[in-house]
Order: C-alpha cells, then structure tokens, then sequence
C-alpha cells in the first residue's frame, strides 16, 4: 500500500503508480472502496483515475472490481531483461519440458520476491499456485532460493527478517535458510520439499550472464526422491546453454 500519495500537490503519475501498486499476488480483485483504501487515495480520485486506467487498458472491470489489464503486462514484457529472457528462452524451456515432463518455471529477482516470467505446465497432477507475471516469496520457492542465495546481503537481511509460514514445511528459521544459501552457492541448485504448497516439490538452478546471476530456471514435480539427479542434469544443461546465449548478446 502507498502511503502519502493522497495528499495535495501529490502529482497525478504518483497517484496512478500508487493505485496500480496497490494490486499484488493476494490482491488481484479490488472493490473500489477497498482500491481507494489501499491506494491511500480518496474514493472520488480513486474512481476517476480507475475509469481512466480502464479507457487505456491498464485495467479491466471484473463486475463491482477492477483487476490490472493485460496492456500492463504486455508493456511489462518490453522491459529489456524480460524481454531479451524470454526470447533466448522460449526453446531451451520447451526442451526442458520435453525432456521432463515436469511444469517449468523462469523467474528473476524483482525486490524481495520471485517474478515469474514464464511458465510451461507439467503433465504431472501438482498443485502449482505460480502463475506468469505473478509473484512469490522467495524464501518458500525453489527459484526464489536460488535467487535468494545470490542476491545482495541487504535483500536477504529484509527476507529473513520477515518470514512467513505458508504450509507446515516452510522453513522460517533464518539459520537454516542461511545454510540452505550457502549450500545452494557451493552445490549450484536449490530445492523444496513442500514448502510453497502441499505435494509440490521444486528444484532449481541459476542463469548467469557471465559472473551475475540473472535469473533462475525450475521444475515442480510431486517427489524429488526418485528423479532428482535426472531433473537436475536436465536443469544445468538448460541454465548453461541459455546463459551461452545470454553471454554472446
């Protein structure tokens, strides 16, 4: 929620940012009482600048609420990263999907959360709640752990400093997922054991572009158990040749 947006002189771009911020991953419907509120705006801006969002296709009207339009994604995907990773990945990931059958995630770093930037569903029944252009807590996600792992020491401090229990295996001991960091650097994956949603398990593993870490590549699967080593060949050989490509752009 925006704060300090609804006050006078608060410009108009300030409080259009402050009413698209106000959708998020447990917030996708909003009424426009509840937009207002969580906007910081009042209910008679909030209505205007909504029917104009609409007109313009930055949102849409889903009966009495407003849910963000598709011209807001579609623009999202003309950002250079995004848009240069999803280009170089389209087949590596439809490979990985053929070679495993398992639903295949791509997501980066955006703050403290895992955007996801593409998705491939497995043939498996795996409850998976990501969805592309959605976000997760990188502490509960096999590629949000790999981001995690790698990102700068001030993003981990705020995410292990507010941990949150999504299922009764989400690990929220911040010594532990200090370890699970460390290992994850030094043995190049990471892994969840039902930990984003019951009977889900993920592996993943980093995209770099050089020396950085842009962006992971993961499986869902029910049981890590049987086929790790298998999904785990499969997932390094996708990272590196989409990392390959990433290096000679």
């Amino acid at each position: 929620m925006a704060g300090n947006v609804g006050t006078p002189g608060a410009s108009v771009a300030s409080r259009t940012f402050a009413l698209l911020g106000a959708f998020d991953v447990e917030h996708r419907s909003l009424t426009l009482t509840v937009l207002a509120a969580r906007a910081d705006l009042p209910l008679s801006t909030t209505h205007r600048l909504a029917a104009e969002l609409v007109g313009l296709g930055a949102l849409d009207r889903c009966g009495d609420s407003y849910v963000v339009g598709r011209r807001l994604w579609d623009l999202g995907l003309l950002a250079p990263v995004q848009a240069e990773l999803r280009q170089v990945v389209a087949p590596f990931l439809q490979d990985l999907y053929a070679a495993t059958h398992a639903t295949v995630h791509l997501a980066e770093r955006e703050g403290t959360e895992a955007l996801y930037l593409d998705r491939i569903a497995g043939n498996a029944s795996v409850p998976v709640v990501s969805r592309v252009g959605g976000r997760l807590p990188l502490h509960a996600t096999g590629v949000g752990k790999v981001l995690l792992a790698w990102a700068p020491e001030p993003v981990q401090a705020e995410v292990l400093g507010s941990l949150t229990r999504i299922t009764p295996y989400t690990i929220t001991q911040p010594g532990r997922l200090r370890e699970q960091h460390a290992r994850t650097r030094r043995e190049g994956f990471a892994q969840t054991v039902e930990e984003m949603s019951a009977g889900a398990c993920s592996l993943a593993v980093p995209i770099r572009a050089g020396d950085d870490v842009v962006a992971a590549v993961g499986l869902v699967v029910p049981d890590l158990r049987r086929h790790r080593p298998r999904l785990l060949s499969a997932l390094q050989v996708t990272a590196a040749g989409i990392g390959r490509m990433l290096s000679t752009q």
